[in-house]
């Protein structure tokens, strides 16, 4: 285990891991009064200025697998931000860097090397590191706080999906099982490739989605889980969703090593957070419900479109090298949540 991944799994370890249904309430009254985006848990904060919004995202905070390797932590910590501007149909145009380190507990090239992998993110989107700012942390935090840019009339948002809507998912699960994996250092070669593959894909396809007819609602993927974050936009739109567990693209090697074990905590914890709102077939294995569940890092993007666009949708996005993305369900009205078929 590297002083890094030492570090990361001490401190939280010490700390433990609070519910999404704890968290809520506090959030539910920092949002009171906030613009509607906030309120409605959109991935960015979304200010008017002038002709245009500005997308505002913040994130500060390593993924434990990515501890095993440090240019890959950096990585990963800037791209879940990057992607939340990508998900409201924006672009980035600039990042603020936010670090804190355990001074003398972690050496300076491992720092370094987390900064070139957030630097190597930004580079790919097209934006600079304008600054920013470090601390001594006893937990090591790194991300950025990201600025992008958005027309008024091409803001996607969670809760704009409207009934009959089809639902495409962009990358394929799985990212959670092979964490629990690689921390038990039973994840091969491959599937370490896999993994690498997926999470550093930027999510720049969604900038696109703005200005294509028919797309009515876009998040991404990540800690919640596919069922999750599907529930936001069910929720934000007040319709259900209906989701076939058979069309949901999954990472090859992913489906072998959860039935072998390798699931995360948080993929149980997300259950018990919104379980009661999902309804599931009687004979789904436990397994595939762990997979729906399963926490991306850097996941793909979840698209609500209407009928007549899907198939102009999805290839696009195929085309801008998502290979895996598929219709997975789609949206109706009814109770807010989701039905597993």
């Amino acid at each position: 285990m590297t002083e890094l991944a030492a570090i990361v799994e001490s401190v939280r370890a010490a700390r433990g891991v609070a519910h999404k249904r704890d968290i809520a309430p506090v959030l539910a009254r920092l949002r009171a009064g906030a613009p509607t985006t906030i309120r409605n848990g959109d991935d960015c904060a979304a200010i008017p200025e002038g002709d245009s919004f500005l997308l505002f995202a913040i994130e500060g905070f390593l993924p434990e697998f990515v501890a095993a390797e440090p240019r890959f932590a950096g990585w990963c910590g800037v791209m879940v931000n990057v992607s939340d501007i990508y998900a409201m149909g924006g672009r980035p145009v600039l990042a603020l860097a936010i670090l804190g380190m355990p001074l003398g507990r972690i050496a300076i090239p491992t720092i370094q090397r987390i900064l070139a992998g957030g630097a190597a993110v930004c580079e790919a989107a097209g934006i600079p590191v304008a600054g920013g700012h470090s601390i001594d942390a006893a937990e090591p935090i790194y991300g950025l706080a990201a600025l992008g840019t958005v027309h008024p009339g091409r803001v996607l948002r969670n809760s704009g999906a409207r009934d009959g809507d089809v639902l495409i998912l962009t990358k394929g699960l799985g990212i959670g099982v092979f964490s629990a994996a690689l921390k038990q250092g039973a994840l091969s070669a491959e599937d370490y490739a896999r993994m690498l593959a997926s999470t550093t894909q930027l999510n720049a396809v969604g900038a696109d989605l703005g200005t294509m007819a028919g797309v009515h609602a876009v998040t991404d993927v990540t800690g919640f889980g596919l069922l999750g974050h599907a529930l936001e936009i069910c929720r934000g739109s007040n319709l259900r969703a209906r989701i076939s567990a058979q069309d949901v693209p999954i990472l090859q090697g992913a489906s072998a090593l959860a039935a072998a074990g390798f699931i995360t905590g948080a993929s149980a914890r997300n259950w018990d957070s919104y379980g009661e709102a999902i309804v599931l077939p009687e004979a789904l294995p436990p397994v595939e419900r762990a997979l729906l569940c399963d926490p991306q890092t850097s996941g793909g993007l979840l698209i609500a479109v209407s009928p007549e666009a899907v198939l102009g949708v999805l290839a696009h996005v195929r085309a801008s090298g998502f290979a895996q993305a598929a219709v997975i369900g789609d949206i109706r009205g009814g109770e807010a949540g989701i039905e597993i078929t």
